[in-house]
């Protein structure tokens, strides 16, 4: 485990009391694991808009191109 010394806000205070409370956790080092975590799964692993998903789901079904040679089949150097 990493331990570091930070400076916080009176209203960032608040809302780790806040998190600690409703969470039923042990101390500030959990409630900040806590909300980092949960911030950090949308950075990490965003959710995909569903027009996106339908739009993937119905490529799967389109015929696929054998493509012996990349760049000359994209007509690059």
């Amino acid at each position: 485990m990493v331990q570091a010394m930070i400076n916080i806000s009176k209203e960032t205070n608040q809302i780790l009391n806040i998190v600690k409370a409703r969470h039923n956790l042990s101390d500030k080092s959990r409630a900040i694991d806590y909300v980092v975590l949960e911030y950090g799964s949308n950075l990490i692993e965003p959710e995909l808009r569903p027009e996106f998903i339908e739009k993937m789901k119905s490529r799967q079904s389109e015929p696929t191109v054998e493509v012996r040679d990349f760049r000359k089949h994209f007509g690059m150097k």
